[in-house]
Protein backbone atom coordinates (compact mmCIF):
# COMPACT_ATOMS: atom_id res chain seq x y z
CA UNK A 1 0.00 0.00 0.00
CA UNK A 2 2.81 2.39 0.94
CA UNK A 3 4.54 1.68 -2.38
CA UNK A 4 1.33 2.43 -4.27
CA UNK A 5 0.93 5.75 -2.44
CA UNK A 6 4.52 6.68 -3.23
CA UNK A 7 4.02 5.84 -6.90
CA UNK A 8 0.86 7.95 -7.15
CA UNK A 9 2.59 10.80 -5.31
CA UNK A 10 5.52 10.64 -7.75
CA UNK A 11 3.12 10.63 -10.72
CA UNK A 12 1.52 13.88 -9.53
CA UNK A 13 4.88 15.50 -8.81
CA UNK A 14 6.13 14.35 -12.24
CA UNK A 15 3.05 15.89 -13.85
CA UNK A 16 3.66 19.16 -12.03
CA UNK A 17 7.37 19.21 -12.87
CA UNK A 18 6.59 18.43 -16.50
CA UNK A 19 4.66 21.69 -16.50
CA UNK A 20 8.00 23.43 -16.01
CA UNK A 21 9.57 21.60 -18.91
CA UNK A 22 6.71 22.57 -21.23
CA UNK A 23 6.55 26.14 -20.01
CA UNK A 24 10.28 26.54 -20.47
CA UNK A 25 9.77 25.76 -24.16
CA UNK A 26 6.82 28.13 -24.46
CA UNK A 27 7.15 30.74 -21.71
CA UNK A 28 4.22 32.74 -22.97
CA UNK A 29 1.84 29.81 -23.05
CA UNK A 30 -0.49 30.55 -20.18
CA UNK A 31 -4.18 30.62 -21.01
CA UNK A 32 -6.39 33.45 -19.90
CA UNK A 33 -9.57 31.33 -20.04
CA UNK A 34 -11.27 30.87 -16.70
CA UNK A 35 -11.93 27.33 -15.46
CA UNK A 36 -15.41 25.83 -15.50
CA UNK A 37 -17.41 26.34 -12.33
CA UNK A 38 -17.69 22.55 -12.17
CA UNK A 39 -13.95 22.32 -11.51
CA UNK A 40 -14.64 23.59 -7.99
CA UNK A 41 -16.24 20.20 -7.25
CA UNK A 42 -12.93 18.35 -6.56
CA UNK A 43 -12.03 20.99 -3.97
CA UNK A 44 -15.44 20.82 -2.29
CA UNK A 45 -15.27 17.02 -2.35
CA UNK A 46 -11.80 17.01 -0.77
CA UNK A 47 -12.94 19.40 1.98
CA UNK A 48 -16.01 17.24 2.62
CA UNK A 49 -13.85 14.12 2.90
CA UNK A 50 -11.37 15.84 5.23
CA UNK A 51 -14.31 16.86 7.41
CA UNK A 52 -16.37 13.66 7.30
CA UNK A 53 -13.82 10.91 6.56
CA UNK A 54 -12.42 10.61 10.10
CA UNK A 55 -15.98 10.48 11.48
CA UNK A 56 -17.84 8.22 9.06
CA UNK A 57 -15.14 5.85 7.78
CA UNK A 58 -12.12 6.41 9.99
CA UNK A 59 -10.05 3.34 9.11
CA UNK A 60 -10.62 3.71 5.37
CA UNK A 61 -9.71 7.40 5.52
CA UNK A 62 -6.56 6.78 7.57
CA UNK A 63 -5.42 4.21 5.02
CA UNK A 64 -6.36 5.92 1.76
CA UNK A 65 -6.36 9.70 2.38
CA UNK A 66 -3.04 10.14 0.47
CA UNK A 67 -4.49 8.39 -2.58
CA UNK A 68 -7.73 10.40 -2.44
CA UNK A 69 -5.93 13.73 -2.08
CA UNK A 70 -3.47 13.02 -4.86
CA UNK A 71 -6.05 11.65 -7.31
CA UNK A 72 -8.33 14.69 -6.85
CA UNK A 73 -5.34 17.02 -7.22
CA UNK A 74 -4.11 15.18 -10.32
CA UNK A 75 -7.51 15.61 -11.95
CA UNK A 76 -7.28 19.39 -11.60
CA UNK A 77 -3.67 19.44 -12.83
CA UNK A 78 -4.59 17.45 -15.94
CA UNK A 79 -7.57 19.75 -16.60
CA UNK A 80 -5.28 22.80 -16.61
CA UNK A 81 -2.67 21.07 -18.76
CA UNK A 82 -4.95 19.46 -21.35
CA UNK A 83 -8.13 21.55 -21.44
CA UNK A 84 -6.95 25.07 -20.56
CA UNK A 85 -3.33 24.72 -21.71
CA UNK A 86 -2.51 26.91 -18.69
CA UNK A 87 0.93 25.98 -17.44
CA UNK A 88 1.71 29.31 -15.81
CA UNK A 89 -0.89 28.84 -13.07
CA UNK A 90 0.39 25.34 -12.32
CA UNK A 91 3.97 26.61 -12.14
CA UNK A 92 2.97 29.23 -9.62
CA UNK A 93 1.00 26.71 -7.53
CA UNK A 94 3.84 24.16 -7.53
CA UNK A 95 6.30 26.82 -6.38
CA UNK A 96 3.91 27.88 -3.59
CA UNK A 97 3.43 24.28 -2.46
CA UNK A 98 7.15 23.55 -2.33
CA UNK A 99 7.77 26.76 -0.37
CA UNK A 100 4.88 25.89 1.97
CA UNK A 101 6.24 22.40 2.70
CA UNK A 102 9.82 23.63 2.99
CA UNK A 103 9.09 26.06 5.81
CA UNK A 104 6.68 23.72 7.62
CA UNK A 105 9.02 20.72 7.41
CA UNK A 106 12.14 22.66 8.42
CA UNK A 107 10.47 24.27 11.45
CA UNK A 108 8.83 20.97 12.40
CA UNK A 109 12.09 18.99 12.37
CA UNK A 110 14.28 21.73 13.89
CA UNK A 111 11.87 22.32 16.77
CA UNK A 112 11.54 18.56 17.30
CA UNK A 113 15.16 18.52 18.46
CA UNK A 114 14.47 21.05 21.22
CA UNK A 115 13.14 19.75 24.53
CA UNK A 116 11.39 22.24 26.80
CA UNK A 117 10.62 20.83 30.23
CA UNK A 118 8.35 22.89 32.47
CA UNK A 119 8.14 21.42 35.97
CA UNK A 120 5.29 23.61 37.12
CA UNK A 121 1.74 22.94 38.17
CA UNK A 122 -0.54 23.38 35.18
CA UNK A 123 -2.73 26.10 36.63
CA UNK A 124 -4.98 28.23 34.43
CA UNK A 125 -2.59 31.18 34.94
CA UNK A 126 0.44 29.13 33.83
CA UNK A 127 -1.46 28.03 30.71
CA UNK A 128 -2.46 31.61 29.96
CA UNK A 129 1.18 32.73 30.24
CA UNK A 130 2.28 29.94 27.86
CA UNK A 131 -0.36 30.94 25.32
CA UNK A 132 0.55 34.62 25.64
CA UNK A 133 4.25 33.85 25.27
CA UNK A 134 3.53 31.73 22.18
CA UNK A 135 1.37 34.44 20.66
CA UNK A 136 4.14 37.02 21.10
CA UNK A 137 7.03 34.89 19.80
CA UNK A 138 4.90 33.85 16.79
CA UNK A 139 5.73 37.29 15.41
CA UNK A 140 9.45 36.51 15.54
CA UNK A 141 9.63 32.83 14.58
CA UNK A 142 6.32 32.51 12.74
CA UNK A 143 3.11 30.80 13.80
CA UNK A 144 4.52 27.50 12.54
CA UNK A 145 7.76 27.90 14.52
CA UNK A 146 5.96 28.90 17.73
CA UNK A 147 3.42 26.09 17.36
CA UNK A 148 6.02 23.39 16.77
CA UNK A 149 8.24 24.68 19.59
CA UNK A 150 5.52 24.85 22.23
CA UNK A 151 2.90 22.22 21.39
CA UNK A 152 4.78 19.31 22.98
CA UNK A 153 5.64 21.06 26.27
CA UNK A 154 2.08 22.44 26.41
CA UNK A 155 0.71 18.90 26.11
CA UNK A 156 3.15 17.55 28.71
CA UNK A 157 2.52 20.19 31.35
CA UNK A 158 -1.22 19.50 31.04
CA UNK A 159 -0.83 15.74 30.67
CA UNK A 160 -3.08 14.89 33.63
CA UNK A 161 -5.93 17.19 32.62
CA UNK A 162 -5.59 17.90 28.91
CA UNK A 163 -8.88 18.66 27.17
CA UNK A 164 -9.69 19.51 23.54
CA UNK A 165 -10.30 23.17 24.43
CA UNK A 166 -6.65 23.49 25.53
CA UNK A 167 -5.49 22.63 22.01
CA UNK A 168 -8.21 24.63 20.30
CA UNK A 169 -7.12 27.82 22.07
CA UNK A 170 -3.51 26.90 21.28
CA UNK A 171 -4.48 26.88 17.59
CA UNK A 172 -6.47 30.11 17.92
CA UNK A 173 -3.73 32.10 19.64
CA UNK A 174 -0.32 30.60 18.81
CA UNK A 175 -0.98 29.00 15.41
CA UNK A 176 -2.89 31.97 13.99
CA UNK A 177 -3.91 35.25 15.64
CA UNK A 178 -0.67 35.67 17.59
CA UNK A 179 1.34 36.09 14.38
CA UNK A 180 -0.56 39.09 13.03
CA UNK A 181 1.99 41.79 13.91
CA UNK A 182 4.87 41.14 11.49
CA UNK A 183 5.40 39.70 8.00
CA UNK A 184 7.39 36.89 9.65
CA UNK A 185 4.36 35.99 11.75
CA UNK A 186 2.06 34.50 9.12
CA UNK A 187 2.44 33.59 5.40
CA UNK A 188 -0.20 36.06 4.05
CA UNK A 189 1.65 39.00 5.61
CA UNK A 190 4.94 37.78 4.21
CA UNK A 191 3.40 37.67 0.72
CA UNK A 192 2.36 41.29 1.21
CA UNK A 193 5.91 42.15 2.27
CA UNK A 194 7.28 40.51 -0.89
CA UNK A 195 4.86 42.63 -2.95
CA UNK A 196 5.97 45.91 -1.38
CA UNK A 197 4.16 46.38 1.95
CA UNK A 198 6.62 47.94 4.41
CA UNK A 199 7.84 45.58 7.12
CA UNK A 200 6.86 47.72 10.14
CA UNK A 201 3.62 48.98 8.60
CA UNK A 202 1.81 45.86 9.81
CA UNK A 203 2.49 46.27 13.51
CA UNK A 204 1.64 49.98 13.33
CA UNK A 205 -1.78 49.23 11.85
CA UNK A 206 -2.66 46.03 13.68
CA UNK A 207 -1.40 46.24 17.28
CA UNK A 208 -4.49 48.03 18.65
CA UNK A 209 -6.71 45.29 17.20
CA UNK A 210 -4.33 42.46 18.11
CA UNK A 211 -3.95 43.33 21.82
CA UNK A 212 -7.66 43.33 22.80
CA UNK A 213 -8.32 40.26 20.65
CA UNK A 214 -5.53 38.26 22.31
CA UNK A 215 -6.50 39.45 25.80
CA UNK A 216 -10.17 38.64 25.21
CA UNK A 217 -9.32 35.11 24.02
CA UNK A 218 -7.00 34.59 26.99
CA UNK A 219 -9.76 35.74 29.35
CA UNK A 220 -12.25 33.28 27.83
CA UNK A 221 -9.66 30.51 28.06
CA UNK A 222 -8.92 31.37 31.70
CA UNK A 223 -12.59 31.09 32.66
CA UNK A 224 -13.02 27.74 30.88
CA UNK A 225 -9.74 26.35 32.21
CA UNK A 226 -10.52 27.47 35.76
CA UNK A 227 -13.76 25.49 35.72
CA UNK A 228 -11.89 22.45 34.43
CA UNK A 229 -9.11 22.93 37.01
CA UNK A 230 -11.38 23.36 40.02
CA UNK A 231 -12.78 19.84 39.64
CA UNK A 232 -9.34 18.18 39.71
CA UNK A 233 -6.91 17.38 42.48
CA UNK A 234 -3.16 17.47 41.90
CA UNK A 235 -1.02 16.42 44.85
CA UNK A 236 2.25 16.17 42.90
CA UNK A 237 5.23 18.26 43.96
CA UNK A 238 6.90 20.58 41.46
CA UNK A 239 10.34 22.20 41.43
CA UNK A 240 9.19 25.17 39.36
CA UNK A 241 12.15 24.74 36.98
CA UNK A 242 12.08 25.40 33.25
CA UNK A 243 14.74 23.46 31.36
CA UNK A 244 15.64 23.72 27.67
CA UNK A 245 17.76 21.07 25.94
CA UNK A 246 18.89 20.85 22.33
CA UNK A 247 19.93 24.49 22.14
CA UNK A 248 21.97 23.81 19.00
CA UNK A 249 18.68 23.44 17.14
CA UNK A 250 17.91 27.08 17.93
CA UNK A 251 20.75 27.81 15.51
CA UNK A 252 18.81 25.90 12.85
CA UNK A 253 15.67 27.92 13.64
CA UNK A 254 17.68 31.12 13.12
CA UNK A 255 18.93 29.80 9.77
CA UNK A 256 15.33 29.12 8.71
CA UNK A 257 14.20 32.62 9.69
CA UNK A 258 17.11 34.28 7.89
CA UNK A 259 16.51 32.14 4.79
CA UNK A 260 12.92 33.44 4.59
CA UNK A 261 14.36 36.72 3.32
CA UNK A 262 16.69 35.11 0.78
CA UNK A 263 14.40 35.89 -2.12
CA UNK A 264 15.09 37.70 -5.42
CA UNK A 265 12.16 40.03 -4.67
CA UNK A 266 13.90 41.22 -1.49
CA UNK A 267 17.63 40.90 -2.24
CA UNK A 268 18.50 41.71 -5.85
CA UNK A 269 21.67 39.61 -5.99
CA UNK A 270 19.89 36.38 -4.97
CA UNK A 271 19.73 34.22 -8.12
CA UNK A 272 16.39 33.17 -9.57
CA UNK A 273 16.55 29.42 -10.31
CA UNK A 274 13.66 29.40 -12.82
CA UNK A 275 12.52 27.04 -14.32
CA UNK A 276 13.36 24.98 -11.22
CA UNK A 277 10.24 25.17 -9.00
CA UNK A 278 12.09 26.39 -5.92
CA UNK A 279 14.82 28.83 -4.95
CA UNK A 280 17.86 29.19 -2.70
CA UNK A 281 15.51 29.69 0.26
CA UNK A 282 13.87 26.29 -0.19
CA UNK A 283 17.24 24.57 -0.71
CA UNK A 284 18.42 25.97 2.62
CA UNK A 285 15.22 24.90 4.37
CA UNK A 286 15.30 21.34 3.05
CA UNK A 287 18.98 21.16 4.02
CA UNK A 288 17.97 22.15 7.55
CA UNK A 289 15.40 19.32 7.56
CA UNK A 290 18.17 16.80 6.87
CA UNK A 291 20.92 18.28 9.04
CA UNK A 292 18.79 19.14 12.08
CA UNK A 293 17.39 15.61 12.16
CA UNK A 294 20.76 13.90 11.67
CA UNK A 295 22.45 16.08 14.30
CA UNK A 296 19.59 16.01 16.83
CA UNK A 297 20.00 14.30 20.18
CA UNK A 298 18.12 11.01 19.74
CA UNK A 299 17.13 11.02 23.40
CA UNK A 300 15.45 14.40 22.93
CA UNK A 301 13.59 13.14 19.86
CA UNK A 302 12.41 10.15 21.87
CA UNK A 303 11.21 12.28 24.78
CA UNK A 304 9.40 14.56 22.32
CA UNK A 305 7.74 11.48 20.77
CA UNK A 306 9.06 12.84 17.48
CA UNK A 307 8.06 11.15 14.23
CA UNK A 308 7.39 12.26 10.67
CA UNK A 309 3.69 11.31 10.57
CA UNK A 310 2.33 14.87 11.12
CA UNK A 311 4.39 16.43 8.32
CA UNK A 312 3.61 13.46 6.06
CA UNK A 313 -0.12 13.95 6.63
CA UNK A 314 0.12 17.68 5.93
CA UNK A 315 2.20 17.05 2.78
CA UNK A 316 -0.28 14.62 1.28
CA UNK A 317 -3.43 16.54 2.14
CA UNK A 318 -2.15 19.95 1.13
CA UNK A 319 -0.83 18.83 -2.25
CA UNK A 320 -4.45 17.97 -3.01
CA UNK A 321 -5.73 21.20 -1.43
CA UNK A 322 -3.24 23.40 -3.31
CA UNK A 323 -4.11 21.75 -6.63
CA UNK A 324 -7.89 21.56 -6.29
CA UNK A 325 -8.29 25.10 -4.94
CA UNK A 326 -6.76 26.65 -8.09
CA UNK A 327 -10.13 26.98 -9.93
CA UNK A 328 -11.85 28.34 -6.81
CA UNK A 329 -9.17 30.99 -6.29
CA UNK A 330 -9.22 32.03 -9.95
CA UNK A 331 -12.99 32.35 -10.08
CA UNK A 332 -13.07 34.27 -6.79
CA UNK A 333 -10.21 36.52 -7.89
CA UNK A 334 -11.96 37.24 -11.19
CA UNK A 335 -15.22 38.21 -9.47
CA UNK A 336 -13.38 40.37 -6.94
CA UNK A 337 -11.61 42.20 -9.76
CA UNK A 338 -14.82 42.71 -11.73
CA UNK A 339 -16.71 44.19 -8.78
CA UNK A 340 -13.77 45.69 -6.90
CA UNK A 341 -15.01 49.25 -7.42
CA UNK A 342 -18.21 48.36 -5.53
CA UNK A 343 -16.46 46.70 -2.57
CA UNK A 344 -15.84 48.60 0.67
CA UNK A 345 -13.37 47.66 3.48
CA UNK A 346 -16.07 45.74 5.35
CA UNK A 347 -16.82 43.54 2.35
CA UNK A 348 -13.10 42.94 1.76
CA UNK A 349 -12.80 42.02 5.46
CA UNK A 350 -15.59 39.43 5.33
CA UNK A 351 -14.73 38.06 1.88
CA UNK A 352 -11.06 37.62 2.75
CA UNK A 353 -11.90 36.20 6.17
CA UNK A 354 -14.56 33.66 5.25
CA UNK A 355 -12.52 32.33 2.34
CA UNK A 356 -9.32 32.25 4.43
CA UNK A 357 -11.10 29.86 6.77
CA UNK A 358 -11.70 27.32 4.00
CA UNK A 359 -8.97 28.10 1.48
CA UNK A 360 -5.33 28.51 2.36
CA UNK A 361 -5.15 32.06 3.75
CA UNK A 362 -1.99 33.10 1.87
CA UNK A 363 -3.32 32.93 -1.73
CA UNK A 364 -6.69 34.26 -0.52
CA UNK A 365 -4.91 37.31 0.90
CA UNK A 366 -3.06 37.84 -2.37
CA UNK A 367 -6.23 37.59 -4.46
CA UNK A 368 -8.05 40.24 -2.45
CA UNK A 369 -4.97 42.44 -2.17
CA UNK A 370 -4.83 42.39 -5.97
CA UNK A 371 -8.55 43.16 -6.23
CA UNK A 372 -8.33 46.05 -3.76
CA UNK A 373 -5.44 47.60 -5.67
CA UNK A 374 -7.36 47.12 -8.91
CA UNK A 375 -10.20 49.16 -7.43
CA UNK A 376 -7.87 52.18 -7.71
CA UNK A 377 -6.17 51.18 -10.97
CA UNK A 378 -3.02 49.91 -9.23
CA UNK A 379 -1.02 46.74 -9.92
CA UNK A 380 -0.13 44.27 -7.15
CA UNK A 381 2.98 43.27 -9.11
CA UNK A 382 4.46 46.79 -8.89
CA UNK A 383 6.05 47.39 -5.44
CA UNK A 384 5.89 51.18 -5.82
CA UNK A 385 2.16 50.97 -6.49
CA UNK A 386 1.63 48.64 -3.51
CA UNK A 387 3.47 51.19 -1.35
CA UNK A 388 1.26 53.94 -2.76
CA UNK A 389 -1.85 51.90 -1.94
CA UNK A 390 -0.55 51.22 1.58
CA UNK A 391 -0.11 54.95 2.23
CA UNK A 392 -3.28 56.21 0.55
CA UNK A 393 -5.80 53.47 1.41
CA UNK A 394 -4.49 51.77 4.58
CA UNK A 395 -7.94 50.69 5.78
CA UNK A 396 -8.29 48.23 2.88
CA UNK A 397 -4.88 46.68 3.47
CA UNK A 398 -5.54 46.50 7.20
CA UNK A 399 -8.91 44.78 6.70
CA UNK A 400 -7.45 42.18 4.35
CA UNK A 401 -4.42 41.54 6.60
CA UNK A 402 -6.46 41.15 9.78
CA UNK A 403 -9.03 38.91 8.11
CA UNK A 404 -6.53 36.58 6.44
CA UNK A 405 -4.62 35.94 9.67
CA UNK A 406 -7.49 35.92 12.18
CA UNK A 407 -9.98 33.85 10.17
CA UNK A 408 -7.29 31.27 9.39
CA UNK A 409 -7.99 29.99 12.91
CA UNK A 410 -11.58 29.01 12.07
CA UNK A 411 -10.78 25.57 10.57
CA UNK A 412 -7.94 23.08 10.43
CA UNK A 413 -7.18 23.97 6.81
CA UNK A 414 -7.17 27.76 7.25
CA UNK A 415 -3.45 27.78 8.07
CA UNK A 416 -0.72 25.15 7.80
CA UNK A 417 0.16 24.88 11.53
CA UNK A 418 -3.46 24.08 12.44
CA UNK A 419 -3.37 20.67 10.81
CA UNK A 420 0.11 19.94 12.16
CA UNK A 421 -0.98 20.69 15.73
CA UNK A 422 -4.04 18.47 15.26
CA UNK A 423 -1.91 15.65 13.89
CA UNK A 424 0.70 15.88 16.68
CA UNK A 425 -2.05 15.85 19.32
CA UNK A 426 -3.77 12.83 17.79
CA UNK A 427 -0.46 10.96 17.56
CA UNK A 428 -0.08 11.70 21.29
CA UNK A 429 -3.41 9.98 21.92
CA UNK A 430 -5.50 13.14 22.39
CA UNK A 431 -8.96 13.12 20.83
CA UNK A 432 -9.24 16.34 18.87
CA UNK A 433 -12.51 17.91 17.68
CA UNK A 434 -13.56 16.93 14.18
CA UNK A 435 -13.51 19.45 11.35
CA UNK A 436 -17.13 20.44 12.06
CA UNK A 437 -16.60 20.05 15.80
CA UNK A 438 -13.92 22.73 15.73
CA UNK A 439 -16.06 24.96 13.52
CA UNK A 440 -19.41 24.69 15.32
CA UNK A 441 -18.38 24.03 18.91
CA UNK A 442 -15.47 26.46 19.17
CA UNK A 443 -14.81 28.73 16.18
CA UNK A 444 -18.30 30.06 15.54
CA UNK A 445 -19.33 30.55 19.21
CA UNK A 446 -15.96 31.99 20.34
CA UNK A 447 -14.19 33.58 17.36
CA UNK A 448 -17.08 34.77 15.21
CA UNK A 449 -18.52 37.23 17.81
CA UNK A 450 -15.03 38.72 18.20
CA UNK A 451 -14.66 39.07 14.44
CA UNK A 452 -18.09 40.69 14.18
CA UNK A 453 -17.11 43.16 16.90
CA UNK A 454 -13.90 44.04 15.01
CA UNK A 455 -15.97 44.64 11.88
CA UNK A 456 -18.47 46.86 13.70
CA UNK A 457 -15.77 48.97 15.32
CA UNK A 458 -13.25 49.15 12.47
CA UNK A 459 -15.04 48.73 9.13
CA UNK A 460 -18.83 49.05 9.40
CA UNK A 461 -20.00 51.91 7.21
CA UNK A 462 -16.56 52.75 5.85
CA UNK A 463 -16.20 53.25 2.10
Amino acid sequence: MVDMIKKIFMVLVTLLISVYDISALSPGGSATELPSIYMVIPFILLLALIAMGPLLFHHFWEKYYPVISIVLGAGTVLYYMIILNDYGTLIHTLAEYISFIAILASLFVASGGILISVDKKATPLVNVLILLFGGVIANFIGTTGASMLLIRPFIKINKDRIRPFHLVFFIFIISNIGGALTPIGDPPLFLGFLRGVQFFWVIGQVWYIWIPTILFLLAIFYVIDSRNYSSLKDENEYSGKIEIKGLKNIFFLIIILVSVFIDPNIISWVPNLYPIPFGIREIIMFSVVYLSYKMADKEILKKNDFNFEPIKEVSYLFIGIFATMIPALQLIGNQASLYGDKLNPGIFYWATGVLSAFLDNAPTYLNFLSASLGKYGLDVNQPDQVLQFQNLYPVYLQAISIAAVFFGAMTYIGNGPNFMVKSICEKAGIKMPSFFGLLFKYSIPILLPIFILIWLIMYFGKI
